[in-house]
């Protein structure tokens, strides 16, 4: 939708363009549920405008028996946003440039799918042919000064495949090059990041190069460690997600464990290609 105002704030006297908008209602695109999303534009508006055009939309669209609808306001309308949570809207997720409000129209009981509930994080385990394993000592957080060396980790960005997420987290810690080769096992646990759940997969890569070159801003120290070294550490042993991690990885090195291999996939419905990861030996071999 794209309206304009003559200033920010309310005037007495409306011009004939604003007038004659109150009678229209906002625009916008049909979801596949009976909802309407509006998505507004970046130009300013005048929140008396577009209060009455909220109001006659509103009207309009329970006439027409809509459910959910989702307005969409960029970070530039912060003014409006008093005017849609006055007319019963809430908010659903908000985004560095946008704010999403959504509202359900029917007496019924609301069923709009709730905002993600969950962030992703990897951990990288980068095991040489001689059996050695690449760990990192963290400049920040809880494990700072502790001298605990551990595998790179670290979360995956919007869009980014889980396999992507962790050659990239890897090159950006420890400046080494690597290949995925499969996901060993993922832990899910609760109430961690914002109360948001958190999925974190522990992936096994192949190092296509050696030399390490640490990241400063966030990297205290980077090695190449032999496995028994780092599986003896006090903490990984008191721990009981490392520890299991620590058997995994044995099993792995020994070619008794096969993980979760990543094989592109396209959706029928969406044509959008994405990964599917499952154990693929035990697939080939039946």
């Amino acid at each position: 939708m794209s309206a304009s105002a003559s200033s920010s704030s309310p005037s007495p006297v409306l011009p004939d363009k604003q007038l004659q908008q109150v009678d229209n209602v906002l625009s916008g695109t049909e979801d596949e549920h009976g909802g309407v999303i509006v998505e507004m534009s970046k130009e300013p508006m005048d929140p008396v405008i577009f209060t009455s055009l909220l109001k006659a939309s509103m009207l309009h669209w329970k006439q027409q028996g809509k459910r959910g609808i989702w307005i969409k306001l960029p970070i530039e309308l912060v003014s409006l946003i008093e005017p849609v949570v006055k007319e019963g809207f809430s908010y659903h997720h908000a985004e560095p440039k946008h704010l999403m409000l959504v509202h359900w129209i029917p007496e019924t009981t609301n069923t709009l799918p709730a905002n993600a509930s969950h962030r992703v994080g990897i951990g990288a385990f980068v095991m040489t042919e001689k059996g050695e394993v690449l760990v990192v000592q963290e400049k920040s957080g809880k494990f700072q000064g502790s001298g605990i060396w551990k595998f790179p980790t670290g979360v995956v960005d919007e869009g980014e495949d889980i396999c992507d997420a962790a050659v990239r987290e890897v090159k950006e810690e420890t400046g080494i090059d690597t290949k995925f080769v499969e996901i060993l096992a993922f832990r899910q646990s609760h109430k961690s990041f914002f109360e948001k759940s958190d999925l974190f997969f522990m992936c096994m890569l192949k190092p296509v190069s050696f030399n390490i070159q640490k990241q400063e801003r966030e990297i205290e120290a980077a090695q190449w460690m032999a496995f028994e070294e780092y599986a003896a550490q006090e903490f990984v042993q008191k721990h009981d997600l490392l520890k299991y991690m620590a058997k995994i990885c044995i099993a792995k090195r020994e070619e008794k464990y096969s993980g979760f291999s990543a094989v592109p996939t396209i959706t029928s419905f969406s044509k959008k290609q994405s990964n599917l990861y499952f154990n693929t030996n035990d697939l080939n071999s039946s």
